[in-house]
């Protein structure tokens, strides 16, 4: 007798005494509407779910109330220098009406070193997209958004994302976006887990995500 035998063996005398069940086919499967199906409010307001589903802190905001959002996202965080104000880097292009006082504004730039960046209290950034079916954020790293590095750095981001700029679903994204520009695409704060399944947060990017949605 092979091994192969054996085990069959041993499986089938194990199932000997197990009744036969038929197996139910017929039971209904309920699944969510696609987004594409939903207004555009409704796609917004399962973008603001979905961020929220992956711990970020998710804003809604009017034009009038995006900047006390801003604020209010910083409010009450401790400087990494232990006193004085919050040392927060702003991308070049990032709305100057949404830039909090009170803070000490470190303006990115290639010439800003990575130990910099790790000085920070924080970002701030645009977007270019939002994506409501997997809750993800992308930026092409234009005007507001900042490089690479100035995203995954500080401890905290804050993102400001326009509502007409959330989009139903990856497909409706990636048409939108220019393929030639550099993407980072962000779902939820960075988080990570060992084999344990203890999930620890701010291993390879910001601890914390922010998002505002305006409009």
């Amino acid at each position: 007798m092979s091994a192969r035998e054996a085990i069959l063996g041993r499986a089938r005398r194990a199932l000997s005494d197990v009744p036969d069940v038929e197996p139910v086919l017929d039971v209904p499967v309920v699944r969510p509407a696609p987004a594409r199906d939903l207004t555009h409010e409704q796609v917004v307001d399962l973008f603001d779910e979905r961020v929220a589903d992956y711990r970020a802190v998710v804003e809604r905001a009017s034009a009038a109330s995006a900047a006390g959002a801003v604020a209010g996202a910083l409010a009450g965080r401790e400087p990494l220098a232990g006193s004085g104000p919050l040392r927060v880097l702003v991308p070049a292009g990032f709305p100057p009406e949404l830039v909090p006082d009170g803070i000490e504004v470190v303006v990115d730039g290639p010439d800003v070193a990575v130990s910099e960046l790790d000085r920070c209290d924080g970002v701030l950034s645009t977007a270019a997209v939002g994506i409501a079916e997997t809750g993800t954020i992308i930026l092409d790293h234009g005007p507001g958004q900042g490089r690479r590095a100035a995203t995954l750095v500080p401890d905290l981001h804050v993102c400001v994302v326009r509502a007409d700029q959330v989009v139903a679903g990856v497909p409706e994204a990636v048409a939108g976006l220019d393929p030639v520009r550099p993407h980072t695409w962000i779902s939820g704060p960075s988080a990570t887990s060992d084999i344990e399944l203890d999930r620890v947060e701010g291993v390879h990017g910001p601890r914390t995500l922010h998002v505002v949605i305006v409009g």
